[in-house]
C-alpha cells in the first residue's frame, strides 16, 4: 500500500483545495474543517482499490479533514471523533460512518455510501478534536448527479 500512499494524499489535497474553493469549510472554536463529497467515479482506480472503496456513479465519499488553527502556518492536521448523518429532501436521515486515514502529516476522514442521481443530502457533521473541550459542528449540502 505505499506506493500509494502518495495517491490518496495527493486525491484529498486536490478535494481539500476544492473544498475552499467552494468555501467548503467551517471555521468553529479554533479549528479549520475542511469537507466535500463526491462521486466516486472520480476516484483513480489505484486509490479507490488500495482504500476498498467501490468506484460508481451510484456511490459517494464524504471527505473531512480537522485543522487546528496556527498563527504563521495553514494549520496542524489533528485527530477527531467525527459524526455524520445525511438527510435527504424527505428528512429520512442515515448515518455515515467515517474511517481514520493517516498517511505521513496528513490526517483525513472518508466514508462511502450510496447516492441517487439528483439526490440532495444535507450532511450535519459533529467533531470533537482531541483534546478538544467541546464538540464543534459543520454542515454542508450536495447534489449528486448520476446520469
Amino acid at each position: 500500500m505505499t506506493i500509494f500512499k502518495g495517491s490518496i494524499a495527493a486525491v484529498c489535497a486536490c478535494l481539500l483545495a476544492a473544498a475552499a474553493w467552494a468555501e467548503n469549510s467551517t471555521h468553529a472554536g479554533g479549528y479549520t474543517i475542511h469537507h466535500n463529497a463526491l462521486t466516486t467515479d472520480n476516484l483513480p482506480v489505484q486509490v479507490a482499490s488500495a482504500y476498498k472503496i467501490q468506484r460508481s456513479k451510484n456511490r459517494a465519499l464524504l471527505n473531512v479533514s480537522v485543522i487546528r488553527d496556527e498563527p504563521g502556518t495553514t494549520g496542524i492536521p489533528v485527530h477527531a471523533r467525527i459524526r455524520a448523518v445525511a438527510q435527504n429532501l424527505y428528512g429520512q436521515i442515515r448515518p455515515i460512518e467515517m474511517r481514520e486515514v493517516v498517511e505521513d502529516t496528513a490526517i483525513y476522514y472518508i466514508a462511502d455510501f450510496p447516492v441517487a442521481n439528483r439526490e440532495v443530502l444535507n450532511f450535519q457533521l459533529e467533531i470533537m478534536p482531541e483534546g478538544g473541550r467541546y464538540p464543534l459542528r459543520a454542515s454542508m449540502r450536495q447534489e449528486f448527479f448520476t446520469d
